[in-house]
Parts: structure tokens; C-alpha cells; sequence
């Protein structure tokens, strides 16, 4: 049974039932979250939402509370009641917190704080591990800041930093990375510029909280007609050649191909 991640990850509250299918229905994959999004007096409700529900683990994770908190071991012992495979574990920051985690599931580990994202590497290269998410927010409150973005909405350097060390960190080992969630809901040409700037750094998917910010995501994550046509002229003209070669005025070599290969693979899901 293989999880689908992406491109549009969508988050719902675990104390929302009555959105699990409308959730589903509207993103790649959704992650039913048991952490941030619910109260504290509404984690036993939350729970209890999801061992009634019937989800499916191909498409939908849990996001559990950090190993470190009491939380943890009540988000564990209700997932036991349910088919899901997958875990998101927040504010993950070390190899140990991914340990702490039943052996029978695999982690999408979200590394949000100073010390989750120094490990970012470490935590990627462990076998259980599928992928990394970034949180900017926390990471911000973790270093004791008050926001991570300039007043023109773009990441405050300490921010771009560590988003670029988790992509790093789940690219040496092979591993998905998850763009953080893109906060201004209606702002969907930012959040496109955003998506289209993941795409191009190697991002595998980008999470959402909005239904409405799904179809911005699949659309940056999908090559244009254009980036289509391109990429199989160049594949086309690649074939019989030896070594590096001349197309459309640009010298081609075997990375270049490498990435027409990559807009191909998107197009085609």
C-alpha cells in the first residue's frame, strides 16, 4: 500500500469530522491534525473523531503531537484504532523523537525549530522517514522572534535559511520535502509565486489550511503547455547525441536533461 504526498497537501482539524470528506475530496493529501489546530479541552473529542472515521491511508496522515509532549502517547494510542500508516510528527528535532514513534508507521517528520532544523539532515537519512516538512511560525517562536516575513511579505533571511537546509537535508537522502503553508488565505497570487519558486527549487508538494488554496498549488506544480513542449524538443533532440550539445542556442548536458525529465514527470502525475 503505497501513501500518495501531493502536490496539494491539505490540513483539517481532527475535531472537525464533518470536514474529513469535503478535505479528501478537494487535495492530493489531506493531514488530519491533532496538534496546533485543536484546543487542548478538544484533543479527547478530537481523538475520539478519529477512530470513529473510516480514512483512507493511502491519501490521509495524522499530525501528532511532538514526542516530547503528554499528548503524544494519547495521539498514538488512538491511531492504533485506525488503518492509517502515516504520521506527520510535529516539531520534530532529532532522530530520537522519530524513534519514539511506533515502528509500524512512517513519519513525515516537521522540523519547525531551531534544533529540528540543525538536524534536518540527520532526521531525513532515518529509514521510517518518507519526507520533511518546514513550519516558519514556530521556527520564529523557537529562536524567540515576533515574524517571518518583511512587511513586503517576503522571508526574513533566518527563515529562507532554514527552509533551504530542510530541502537540503530531505534531498541527501532522497526523501520528499513539504513547503511550508502559505498563511494569507485569499492572497492566491502570492501564494502562487511561492508555489511556482517551490517547484523550481525541487519542493515535492506544498501544504495548505484552505480548500480554496488547493487549485493555486496543483496549478504551479504543473508544467505550462509551453515548459511541456520544451522539455520534449529537448529530450527528442537528445537522443543519439554524444555528450554535450547545442539546443536552441543553449548548451545541454546531462543535467539539463535531467530536469526536462522532471517537467515530464509532473505533467504525467
Amino acid at each position: 500500500m503505497t501513501f500518495v504526498l501531493g502536490p496539494s497537501i491539505l490540513f483539517c482539524p481532527a475535531d472537525r469530522p464533518e470536514r474529513y470528506a469535503k478535505a479528501i475530496a478537494a487535495a492530493d493529501t489531506v493531514i488530519i491534525d491533532l496538534e496546533d489546530a485543536v484546543t487542548p479541552d478538544a484533543k479527547p473529542a478530537a481523538r475520539d473523531a478519529l477512530r470513529a472515521a473510516e480514512l483512507d491511508p493511502t491519501r490521509v496522515m495524522v499530525r501528532v503531537d511532538p514526542a516530547s509532549s503528554p499528548e503524544f502517547a494519547l495521539d498514538v494510542a488512538a491511531l492504533a484504532h485506525t488503518e492509517i500508516t502515516t504520521v506527520m510528527l510535529a516539531k520534530a528535532e532529532s532522530v530520537a523523537d522519530v524513534d519514539a514513534v511506533p515502528s509500524h508507521l512512517n513519519v513525515v517528520a516537521l522540523c519547525e525549530t531551531a534544533a529540528g532544523v540543525v538536524n534536518a539532515a540527520a532526521i531525513a537519512a532515518h529509514p521510517r522517514v518518507i519526507g520533511l516538512m518546514w513550519g516558519a511560525e514556530d521556527l520564529i517562536a523557537s529562536l524567540g522572534g515576533t515574524g517571518s516575513r518583511h512587511a513586503d511579505g517576503t522571508y526574513r533571511d533566518v527563515v529562507r535559511a532554514a527552509r533551504s537546509t530542510v530541502l537540503l537535508g530531505a534531498g541527501a537522502s532522497g526523501k520528499a520535502a513539504i513547503d511550508a503553508v502559505y498563511m494569507a488565505i485569499a492572497d492566491h497570487a502570492g501564494l502562487a509565486a511561492e508555489c511556482e519558486d517551490a517547484v523550481a527549487s525541487g519542493f515535492s508538494a506544498t501544504a495548505c489550511i484552505h480548500p480554496s488554496q488547493v487549485a493555486v498549488i496543483r496549478a504551479a506544480y504543473l508544467p505550462s503547455d509551453d515548459q511541456i513542449a520544451h522539455a520534449t524538443a529537448l529530450l527528442g533532440a537528445a537522443e543519439g547525441a554524444h555528450g554535450a550539445f547545442q539546443f536552441e542556442g543553449a548548451m545541454i548536458d546531462e543535467v539539463m536533461l535531467r530536469h526536462a525529465r522532471r517537467v515530464l514527470e509532473r505533467a504525467n502525475g
